[in-house]
């Protein structure tokens, strides 16, 4: 059967197993959209608004699924637009395909219109860039791409497609059935020198990270810690991968980074890091670790061999994936000592940093999650974008085993409403929660359109206080009272919402929230609520006043 390339494309894909493609239409990819016509019901185009919105549900629905999400844009201007989701993906260690159309193949290195040369632009911001100068190359340029984006660190492959090559005809055939890749498996002699070094160990702590983690996967894990008395934290972003009520669960190593993880990680004498790359925010900016030699004796597990040693000499590096190496260290017998002081001061200041005073506020925030945390279902989708308004969805829940958390490690604002449409995407029938600031949710507030016509409405909360409050934090403390460029001025939000087909309403007090909220929950167009933060609020635990006057009694 003869074919043109994108319908060897679209073929291949199905066969694969993809499901869904998030992208903004292009003249460049044409004969791909045409294929994707007789693939309704099996492989779904999900039209959103904006390529950036369509990169960063690609992005989320990698790390939801652990299958690559697709995202198809056009060349140029489109492909430009979601490079931010690539950068999120490789950031988040996520699978994802970027599939860019391009100019003709007799027109290229002319600059013509719209053309980029995706391979420089994208080779260091994507896991692997390539072009597919021929048409019978497609199954097998595909297929290792496929198997790039989900082996050893997931990430993101961009593949461009010349415009003449996908109306060429072939006879080539289509891939047949999924590919998938067993993760390396530990060998039973680097087990038996981790097991020893963790039980030689009188300050043990567990690190871990990564998207990469199959249902359950983190259970073996789990079992092993609470055996042995080993507190366990998570990186960045990265907390819903362990179970938050578990004794030995102390926090997450991130933005802010409370002292009790920071003392956790400084004072560990043997510390085992399972599928985390050691990025700025897990270590404080490199200082909990010395560069390259760390004091603390380090184990490194990752099923990818140019993560191990890329910053920190390990004392016993172990290439393997995480599942398989939670599972194999779920096996073995646990370590006794006496550890339950030291776990239990890490426990105890994780529980303790839920108490919070009362927020000058109308709406407090810490009322709201507290409230949330007893109300939202256990299977409940989490999401958000960058900002100060982060901190509340991402050190005042707790997510349970079968609670998800998408968060980008990029530190990408707009990131948290695509991401939530994404996941009703994948799951129409459970609550997805995005945590969005004013600045944040206006990213890309367009794709509530994107949630309208796929029927993929999630419940939104702005917290609505008037400035980019990260920013503004900074300011205060570096500038303080020099207010530059941080004042915004913004829609009525749940007029926005019901333009768009929501169910909205403006929350003006904390008492007026847990209605509203159930209301929410009812709704089955999903739900926007807009919140009245006070500016002054602007972190837990220091007012933005108090900020100012730190920085002036300093003399800044």
């Amino acid at each position: 059967m003869r074919r043109n390339g994108g319908q060897l494309l679209v073929a291949c894909l199905t066969a694969l197993g993809a499901k869904k493609a998030f992208g903004v239409p292009g003249e460049s990819y044409l004969a791909v959209l045409d294929a994707l016509y007789d693939t309704t019901g099996q492989f779904d185009y999900v039209l959103c608004r904006n390529e950036g919105g369509a990169g960063f549900m690609a992005a989320a629905y990698g790390k939801l699924t652990g299958e690559p999400g697709i995202c198809m844009v056009t060349r140029g201007p489109g492909a430009t637009n979601a490079s931010i989701g690539v950068h999120t993906a490789m950031q988040d260690s996520a699978p994802m395909l970027l599939l860019v159309g391009q100019v003709g193949t007799d027109m290229k290195g002319r600059e013509a219109f719209q053309e980029v040369d995706y391979k420089a632009v994208f080779g260091t911001l994507a896991k692997w860039a390539v072009e597919i100068d021929q048409v019978s190359r497609i199954p097998e340029i595909v297929s290792r791409a496929w198997l790039t984006a989900i082996s050893g660190r997931p990430g993101p492959v961009v593949i461009a497609l010349p415009e003449d090559m996908l109306t060429s005809l072939t006879d080539a055939e289509p891939l047949q059935g999924p590919l998938s890749i067993d993760e390396p498996l530990p060998s039973p002699a680097s087990l038996d020198k981790a097991r020893s070094l963790l039980a030689g160990a009188k300050r043990p702590l567990i690190v871990y990270g990564g998207c990469n983690w199959k249902g359950g996967g983190t259970a073996p894990l789990q079992r092993f810690a609470e055996a042995s008395d080993i507190p366990v934290v998570s990186v960045f972003r990265y907390q819903d991968q362990f179970d938050n009520t578990s004794p030995v669960f102390c926090g997450e190593a991130g933005v802010g980074m409370v002292p009790s993880v920071r003392t956790l990680i400084s004072e560990a004498d043997v510390i085992l890091a399972i599928n985390n790359r050691f990025g700025e925010n897990s270590t404080d900016g490199y200082t909990l670790l010395d560069v390259p030699s760390p004091k603390q004796t380090l184990i490194h597990v990752h099923g990818s061999d140019l993560e191990i040693g890329k910053i920190y000499r390990p004392a016993l590096a172990i290439q393997a994936g995480p599942n398989a190496f939670a599972a194999a260290l779920g096996a073995l017998a646990p370590v006794k000592g006496d550890r339950a002081d030291w776990r239990r001061q890490g426990r105890t200041a994780y529980e303790a940093g839920f108490e919070l005073p009362d927020l000058p506020s109308p709406v407090d925030m810490g009322k709201v999650c507290a409230w949330l945390r007893d109300r939202l279902p256990e299977d409940v989708i989490v999401t958000n974008g960058a900002g100060n308004f982060a901190i509340w969805s991402g050190k005042f829940l707790k997510y349970g085993p079968k609670a998800r958390l998408l968060a980008p490690q990029s530190g990408a604002m707009g990131y948290g409403l695509p991401a939530a449409i994404a996941a009703k995407v994948v799951d129409p029938a459970r609550t997805v929660l995005c945590f969005a600031g004013d600045g944040d949710f206006q990213m890309n507030c367009t794709e509530l359109a994107t949630a309208l016509q796929a029927g993929a409405q999630p419940i939104v909360l702005i917290l609505n206080n008037g400035t980019y409050g990260t920013i503004r934090a900074h300011q205060e403390r570096t500038y303080p009272a020099r207010v530059s460029g941080t004042d915004m001025i913004s829609p009525d939000f749940p007029a926005l919402a019901k333009a768009y087909g929501f169910h909205a309403e403006r929350v003006e007090t904390t008492d007026d929230f847990a209605p509203a909220f159930e209301r929410a929950l009812a709704s089955k167009s999903g739900a926007v609520l807009d919140l009245a933060i006070s500016a002054e609020a602007l972190t837990p635990r220091q007012t933005l006043s108090q900020m100012r006057e730190t920085a002036l009694k300093a003399g800044k």
